[in-house]
């Protein structure tokens, strides 16, 4: 099986292609910027799969990260994913940002907790904390910095993502340490293609997920999958 995974959730452009089963991605591709995913998003796309034997026919399924981060930059991602579906007539699949923040934490077994956070503004972040083997303890949601140190307990913890660092902070002030090895600004695209081989599409819509807007609803308590190897 082969997927297409798309990122525009955070701090970058990010496409790679991946066939299940393989260790590394046939062709991937991140680009960090701010602003712009929409005119770079297309462009990336079409030089990536011009590299793929079989171009975008050979394609099985397409995945898409839903969120949380940039309001734009999802809507970007997941337009283009939708649309790419439908005229492959192949599923589209919805990965949590912070499930694939978290994904290649799980790659390296450690005992804790993994607190997977982006950076939200005005002192919050999104998050969501998971056991080391991927399932989840708290529901995605957005939290005042100090009242996700709370969430968070005793330790030991490991943080990722772009709000990682700003968390960690905090948590240094009420004695609590934390690894920083997976503090990154954007997912790993391969870790978004992962766990869109490992997902059904049918329990994984590519619908938006805005902790901050006036809809906004928890999250389904989505664990990080993981593909075969």
């Amino acid at each position: 099986m082969r997927i297409l995974a798309i990122d525009t959730s955070c701090g970058a452009v990010s496409a790679c292609v991946l066939d299940s089963g393989a260790d590394e991605a046939i062709a991937r591709r991140s680009e960090p910027m701010e602003r712009g995913h929409a005119e770079a998003l297309a462009p990336m796309l079409e030089q990536l799969m011009f590299g793929v034997e079989g171009g975008f026919a050979s394609l099985d399924r397409i995945a898409a990260t839903v969120g949380p981060g940039s309001f734009t930059g999802i809507r970007v991602g997941l337009a283009t994913a939708r649309a790419m579906g439908l005229a492959l007539n192949v599923p589209v699949i919805g990965v949590s940002t912070l499930v694939a923040f978290a994904g290649p934490l799980l790659f390296e077994p450690s005992p804790g907790i993994i607190a997977s956070a982006i950076d939200a503004r005005h002192g919050r972040v999104y998050l969501q904390l998971f056991e080391s083997v991927g399932r989840p303890l708290i529901p995605a949601r957005i939290e005042g910095l100090r009242e996700a140190v709370r969430a968070i307990g005793a330790g030991p913890v490991r943080m990722t993502g772009s709000g990682a660092r700003i968390l960690a902070l905090e948590a240094a002030r009420v004695g609590l340490g934390a690894d920083l090895t997976g503090s990154v600004d954007f997912p790993d695209i391969l870790a978004v293609a992962r766990i869109g081989l490992a997902l059904d599409p049918r329990d994984c819509p590519p619908r938006p997920l805005y902790l901050k807007s006036p809809d906004a609803r928890p999250a389904t308590g989505e664990g990080v999958a993981r593909a075969n190897p």
